[in-house]
């Protein structure tokens, strides 16, 4: 398995990074193990998840994905064996913390209620799971206003929890910092504040990257590039719309679409372009998954690419695209399909 320095770090993690938000609620504990288990022989070592977790979110499944990974570390004694992510809700949640953004206070108590979790006495990665004042992510794409934002109290709400992040990295509960649905110039603010006052730099952005949605391209691809904050990937799959399951009107018992009762990323641009990469792949004698995430780990501002699984035949089709290289030929037809269907989710 290749191995990618974090930012500017010596640690080194792989290519491939193992999911984890559907233990605790589509899987049990023991498939979660199991889950961990095939990871690790398969030569992971990077497993990212988050307080939040399980999804979808509710206050009966929030931190248990956290106890699984836990219950294992207990078990098994192979802490030492993951460089381990976790990340605190930077938005407002209902049921956590009465439903207000975080701040450096109530970062340090989610941060020391994820460590009585996983059964450790560090974390190697901590990332804001999303920015306090909203992002481009998810549904939010077409209804992002930040020039209704106040520059002021965001900049006071980014410092106020680099402050927090930089004493727990000075205890040595915490070794790195990073961020997740975030952009370019909030990524940039971190970056600032984080020089001007001494304190931790971040070494990645968790956003969303697939054929399917590939805005990173842009603007943040620029600064992954010149300030060594590399891409970990979620969602290479497009939650699992690309291998096609969903399209004519289909809906799997037990899937994702099914269980959290709606599908945002399924549309008509995104069928029509879904459709067309599964051709490509059948062209080409691929499965569309391993071609997805082969896909995505060509990109030069990509440190890790998340694979998340419901079951282990799952995780290992997944983990099996990092022995495809894709031909030049193969990329440009990717390239040509990505021209005429730019943002279809």
């Amino acid at each position: 398995m290749k191995l990618k320095p974090l930012g500017r770090t010596d640690v080194m993690v792989t290519e491939l990074c193992l999911g984890t938000m559907t233990w605790g609620s589509q899987n049990t504990e023991a498939e979660g193990h199991a889950q961990i288990d095939m990871a690790l022989d398969a030569g992971l070592n990077f497993m990212d998840t988050a307080e939040l977790y399980a999804v979808p979110r509710s206050p009966e499944t929030s931190g248990r994905t956290e106890e699984i990974i836990g219950n294992w570390f207990k078990n098994t004694g192979k802490r030492d064996k993951w460089v381990l992510a976790s990340k605190v809700a930077g938005g407002p949640v209902d049921f956590l913390r009465n439903g207000t953004r975080t701040t450096g206070r109530t970062l340090r108590e989610a941060f020391e209620a994820s460590l009585r979790r996983l059964q450790t006495d560090y974390v190697d990665l901590y990332q804001i799971h999303w920015a306090g004042r909203g992002s481009y992510n998810f549904e939010g794409y077409w209804s992002y206003e930040p020039h209704k934002q106040d520059t002021a109290d965001t900049l006071a709400n980014i410092e106020d929890m680099l402050e927090a992040l930089g004493r727990l990295v000075d205890e040595g509960k915490l070794r790195h910092v990073g961020v997740s649905n975030e952009t370019t110039w909030g990524i940039s603010q971190w970056l600032r504040i984080a020089e001007t006052r001494g304190l931790p730099r971040l070494v990645s952005v968790q956003n969303e990257y697939s054929l399917l949605r590939r805005i990173f391209d842009h603007d943040l691809a620029e600064l992954s590039h010149h300030e060594d904050v590399g891409l970990l990937a979620y969602s290479a799959l497009a939650g699992g719309l690309i291998t096609g399951k969903y399209f004519d009107g289909q809906m799997p018992k037990g899937s994702r679409g099914d269980y959290q009762k709606g599908f945002w990323r399924l549309n008509e641009h995104s069928e029509a372009a879904g459709k067309e990469y599964i051709k490509l792949a059948k062209r080409h004698g691929l499965d569309v998954a391993q071609m997805a995430i082969a896909f995505a780990l060509t990109r030069p501002f990509m440190t890790s690419v998340i694979v998340g699984a419901t079951s282990t035949e799952q995780l290992a089709n997944a983990i099996g695209a990092r022995d495809l290289t894709l031909s030049p030929e193969l990329l440009a037809e990717i390239d040509a399909i990505h021209h005429r269907y730019p943002r279809p989710i």
